[in-house]
């Protein structure tokens, strides 16, 4: 009877082990917390210290309550900083006032590190690389802000103010603002966004022929910017290794490489602008060359959508990861937009759908504040379903 008995305890053993282990499949889980125009946090530029405070732990509590074992944080969103920097000026956002530091003084970065760590999740500091001025017509540019000491290095197109991607001090520049934050805080991954060129202005040409003209060297124009794209990826990727060999570098570009009818490796989509041909990213060889450890796809369709449907492109980024983590930008924005995204399914389908595709190692949601009103009741599916069990992030191969 006893032996019965350690048998039956050794097999319940056993049994809760594998289905413990089975549960805890590592699955990166994340979030984007995005501060530009003050989208998610701070709720506004004129909150006070205390309060900032208590919403981002509210954020955050928010979050691992439902299950996520990652933030992505815009702590960069047009070159300015959310956090004392010696090259760019306290953002609008955080104060109200670009330039004007926080009162009483606190650091907004090393604040939400240590939160966001204390809860047992990771910090991704998400940095817009090349926005220099959200709206020209709106926003009051600091005296210290890099185009009033640089205005040569900038460029105005649309609305908005851009570094220059054809300038090598440019480059320099960000790769130095980079290192300055992996340097100096715990982060542990850089990431970048879908803005590098700017999405085309219908009937409008990014100003950029000066320095065609000075460093194009007889290229096609286009393969000359998909070169500037390359250069500060490369030159990035070596200094962040440099300066923290732990801290990841991600991207998380637009859901689309390229289109069949441009190249025959493309997906089988008819987006109306793509990272490789309007956004000169080549997304696909920064993966081949090992510059990123993970790319993001933003990839906000629905199944029933007729230019970039999502299991396509789902399927056409699995067999396009070359070794890296991949993981999916998915729209919760988008819920009750139209009639696809009222169903309750839609979301939890491409869950499902994510998780039985090959080379696909987890999730990222935008943005943090639609979470507030559970849409759908998908927060509730997140918390009590399908990231009901914890799980650890994903081993990043370097």
């Amino acid at each position: 009877m006893k032996l019965l008995i350690r048998s039956l305890t050794l097999s319940s053993v056993l049994f809760l082990q594998f289905h413990t282990s089975a549960q805890v499949k590592p699955e990166f889980r994340a979030v984007w917390v995005a501060t530009v125009d003050n989208i998610d946090w701070p709720s506004s530029k004129n909150l006070s210290v205390d309060s900032q405070k208590a919403e981002f732990i509210k954020l955050a509590d928010m979050h691992k309550a439902n299950g996520m074992n990652a933030l992505i944080v815009q702590v960069r969103p047009a070159a300015d900083a959310f956090y004392p920097s010696p090259y760019e000026p306290w953002s609008e956002w955080l104060t109200g006032k670009q330039g004007q530091p926080p009162v009483p003084y606190y650091d907004p970065l090393e604040f939400m590190i240590t939160e966001t760590h204390k809860r047992g999740m990771e910090f991704h500091a998400w940095m817009n690389p090349y926005r220099a001025v959200f709206n020209i017509y709106k926003t009051v540019v600091s005296p210290t802000h890099i185009t009033k000491i640089h205005p040569e290095w900038f460029l105005t197109y649309g609305n908005q103010k851009y570094f220059d991607p054809g300038n090598k001090e440019v480059q320099q520049f960000v790769t130095r603002v980079v290192t300055d934050v992996v340097s100096r805080y715990n982060v542990d991954a850089i990431h970048f966004d879908d803005y590098f060129y700017p999405y085309r202005i219908a009937g409008k040409e990014f100003p950029d022929d000066a320095k065609y003209q000075e460093y194009g060297n007889g290229m096609d124009k286009d393969d000359w910017r998909r070169s500037n794209t390359d250069s500060i990826i490369a030159m990035l990727s070596i200094a962040i290794k440099k300066a923290n060999p732990k801290c990841q570098f991600g991207i998380s570009p637009f859901g689309v490489w390229r289109n069949i009818d441009k190249d025959p490796d493309g997906s089988n989509t008819k987006a109306g602008q793509t990272n490789y041909d309007d956004l000169y990213a080549d997304i696909l060889l920064w993966l081949k060359k090992g510059w990123i450890d993970y790319v993001a796809p933003q990839l906000y369709w629905e199944f029933e959508q007729k230019h970039a449907p999502f299991q396509p492109l789902l399927d056409w980024w699995s067999t396009h990861t070359y070794g890296k983590n991949c993981y999916i930008g998915l729209g919760i924005y988008k819920a009750g937009s139209n009639m696809y995204w009222r169903d309750k399914t839609q979301l939890p389908r491409q869950i499902e759908a994510l998780r039985n595709t090959p080379n696909i190692q987890g999730m990222i949601f935008f943005s943090s504040k639609n979470f507030e009103r559970n849409p759908n009741g998908w927060s509730d599916s997140l918390r009590l379903h399908y990231f009901a069990e914890p799980a650890p992030t994903p081993q990043v191969f370097q």
